[in-house]
């Protein structure tokens, strides 16, 4: 339980990665290999704390995958968890508090993702996709 009353108070200002939509990308949630049956159930748990979630998915990237640019992804970048929530609002709010959090040891990074895409599952990285 967080003590915060109200929404008055801001931990500095938020930069939000890509533009904002219903689906967020998380990145680093867990290591390549280490995806497993529980992980769609414990991040949609997770994430439901900020809103209604309409859909998870999780990606993972062969080892030896490459980017937009060629090069091969690092590790940290081949599992590609979705979540699509029902309101744009859930979604910025799941944002703000899962930016930055340590999950499982693992410090995750958060981007919106654009919901034509993610409705079409094209999943891959893209070039424009925030760094």
């Amino acid at each position: 339980g967080g003590a915060a009353a109200g929404g008055g108070e801001k931990k500095g200002a938020v930069t939000f990665r890509g533009r904002p939509s219903r689906v967020l990308l998380l990145k680093n949630v867990v290591a390549p290999g280490e995806v497993d049956a529980e992980l769609r159930g414990e991040v949609g748990s997770e994430c439901s704390k900020y809103g209604e979630v309409v859909d998870v998915l999780v990606h993972e990237l062969a080892a030896g995958a490459t980017g937009a640019g060629g090069a091969p992804l690092a590790e940290e970048q081949r599992v590609r968890v979705f979540v699509k929530f029902s309101k744009p609002g859930a979604a910025m709010k799941a944002y703000i508090g899962l930016d930055g959090r340590y999950f499982g040891g693992r410090h995750i990074w958060v981007c919106f993702f654009k919901e034509a895409d993610f409705d079409g599952r094209s999943l891959d990285p893209s070039p424009s996709e925030p760094k």
